[in-house]
């Protein structure tokens, strides 16, 4: 299964792409704005927005992982409809076809008639990822996974709200950013639909960093199954006995009593903020802050799954939280009762909420560092 792997890391870089090119003209990037509605709304935000990049990027890693492995076509989740309306009120569903040139006509009707943006987008739809996608350090990796117990987990653009404002911060190299495009994340997930555990991951961050040329991106995968343990980055360091300090990374909009909870624990300067639940956890994986508390039901499956394997692969994890708080389920080490699933919905509950991570989450690295944060937070919410 180690072709699944880099078949998604070559679909995550097309995906990529497709944000790039989508962010290319404003006037473009107006018309591909949604907002959404009803059952489909994130309760989160004043204002949840569908892009035609998010579904165009959905429909597109559909279509190759269900080429390659027709297995799990019929397993491939993600947040967002396919259906599309255009400036007309007419209703698209939105699909990848069998060529460039019919793709280009479907999103011509999404796009008003506008050619050379439909054009543009099926372009990078259809492109050989081969091309951009430098070594991937997989060549050698053997994963005893078969396709036909598997299902995938796709946010084609996680931090939407960051990726639509596409504003460009300044990133201190070993520290998070807290906003912005560096926050846009696509995030893909592949887990074991008998257990719900996941086991691969990959993440694209399409906004690393810019040079002359334009906004190049960068790429991180895990692996985690059985005995197999890999990552495309490592652990990071023990911090030295000088700076016992935890660092831990928050929403802006989290719970003020969790806040005050964990400032003594952290300092003035360790308790951090930012955007996007995919790049929070990211920050955890790279060591730019040691855990992700969120008090919340406000992520979902999709936001979680990718990301969660690469900290599986480190040897963290990522906890229901609430479940931690009732049951201390992080005392005396880690334990896998704890970790968030991937395969059993809220059927009670409607819409996107179905998928929610109602206790909110965890996500650690250090199983001692943890327990602290646990310890903080029993009894304030």
């Amino acid at each position: 299964m180690a072709d699944l792997l880099k078949l998604l890391l070559r679909v995550a870089e097309k995906a990529a792409n497709v944000a790039r090119v989508c962010r290319q003209e404003a006037p473009l990037f107006q018309l591909l704005v949604q907002e959404k509605t009803g059952v489909d709304k994130n309760k989160k935000f004043v204002q949840d927005f569908k892009t035609l990049a998010d579904v165009v990027i959905q429909e597109m890693i559909r279509h190759d992982v269900g080429a390659q492995f027709p297995e799990i076509i019929d397993h491939i989740q993600g947040e967002e409809s396919n259906k599309f309306e255009n400036g007309r009120g007419e209703s698209v569903i939105v699909t990848v076809c069998g060529t460039e040139k019919e793709t280009a006509a479907l999103l011509a009707t999404v796009l008003d008639g506008d050619q050379m943006a439909a054009t543009l987008l099926a372009c990078a739809i259809h492109q050989d990822a081969t091309l951009t996608l430098t070594d991937t350090g997989t060549d050698d990796l053997h994963i005893p996974l078969s396709p036909s117990d598997l299902g995938i987990w796709i946010d084609p653009i996680d931090a939407t709200s960051q990726y639509i404002e596409g504003r460009e911060e300044v990133v201190v190299e070993g520290c998070l950013c807290p906003s912005g495009l560096q926050c846009a994340l696509v995030l893909i997930g592949v887990y074991l639909r008998a257990t719900g555990e996941p086991v691969i991951g990959v993440i694209n961050q399409p906004f690393n960093h810019k040079d002359p040329t334009g906004w190049k991106g960068k790429h991180f995968w895990g692996v985690s199954c059985g005995s197999v343990k890999a990552c495309s980055v490592l652990r990071p360091k023990e911090r030295p006995a000088e700076c016992p300090g935890l660092s831990v990374v928050l929403s802006s909009s989290e719970k003020q009593a969790v806040k005050e909870a964990l400032a003594p624990l952290c300092g003035p300067d360790r308790l951090m903020y930012a955007s996007g639940a995919g790049y929070k956890i990211l920050c955890v994986i790279l060591g730019l802050a040691d855990i992700y508390v969120l008090s919340e039901g406000s992520t979902f499956k999709w936001d979680s799954c990718g990301p969660h394997a690469l900290l599986l692969a480190l040897g963290g994890g990522m906890l229901d939280l609430k479940e931690c708080l009732r049951f201390g389920h992080c005392e005396g080490g880690h334990h896998d009762q704890g970790e968030l699933t991937y395969h059993q919905s809220h059927s009670e509950s409607p819409g996107a909420d179905r998928w929610a991570n109602q206790g909110g989450l965890v996500a650690y690295l250090d199983c001692q560092m943890l327990h602290r944060v646990i310890g903080e937070l029993k009894g304030t919410f």
